[in-house]
Formats: structure tokens, sequence, C-alpha cells
């Protein structure tokens, strides 16, 4: 298994947990990313996420080996959706093991704020008046083009 990587399909959290215990760990913590149904004011029915994937996927293996060098954590994994989610549905979902429990609590919270503010994926919301946008959408491509010329 690839410490970061994208899902078309449900993700499956029992199988994620289970990949991270380590008789070395004490620590394990996760983070679920669920979509809500409210955004800015506005009812949300669904959402769809969409990815520049290679760069994603290079950009968030890099995260998750900051996260284990910076917090001496054992193990990390992240798995992100793709396509067309509806509510409740898990959208991201990152994992740590750790030692100790404070090295996995800073290193999940430096893997979701990190991947969230680095990597290429877009968010498009679909609304109950029949509407859709996508979210937080320039600043996005604006870092996936500086990363894709310096690739």
């Amino acid at each position: 298994m690839t410490a970061f990587s994208f899902s078309a399909e449900p993700i499956n959290i029992a199988s994620l947990n289970a990949s991270l215990r380590d008789v070395t760990c004490g620590g394990f913590v996760s983070f679920e990313g669920w979509v809500r149904d409210h955004n800015e004011g506005q009812r949300v029915t669904a959402l769809e996420y969409e990815a520049f994937e290679a760069l994603a996927l290079a950009e968030g293996q890099r995260v998750i080996a900051e996260a284990q060098q910076r917090f001496g954590v054992e193990n990390a994994r992240c798995v992100h959706r793709v396509g067309a989610l509806g509510l409740e549905e898990v959208a991201v979902w990152v994992g740590v093991s750790a030692p100790h429990r404070d090295e996995a609590f800073r290193a999940c919270r430096y893997i979701i704020d990190e991947v969230k503010h680095r990597l290429p994926i877009w968010k498009k919301e679909h609304y109950a008046n029949g509407d859709s946008g996508w979210v937080n959408c320039e600043r996005c491509a604006v870092h996936a083009h500086d990363h894709a010329s310096v690739a």
C-alpha cells in the first residue's frame, strides 16, 4: 500500500486502521473528513472531487514522508476520494501510528492540513437550489500551476 492514494470507491476505514497496527506503537490517531449538508449558508446535497492525480500523488507522498520525519511516527497513510460523493460519506481519511499519542496527534493534524493546502484537489458542491460551485478553486489552481512548472 502506498502512503497516499486516491479512491473512486468508498473508503474502507476498518482495513486502513488495521494496516497501521504496529506492536512498536502505543498511539493511533485517525481523521475522517465527512460530506456535510451545508457550507457558507447554502444547503449542500452532494460533492464532487477532482484532482491532478499525478502531481497530487507525488506531493501527497512528500507530505507523509515529512510527517514521519518531523514527528517520528512509524506509519502514516492518507486516502482521498475522487468522483461523486453523497452526504455523510468519507471524503478524506488520515491515519497515523506512533510510539506515543502526542506524535500521532501532531502528525495526523500536519498531514490533513498540508493535504488541504498543497495538493491540487478540487471540490465542487451541489446545492439544494439546483446550483453548484467549485470551492476555493482559484487558490488550488494557482498552486497546481506553480508545482507543474517545477515538476
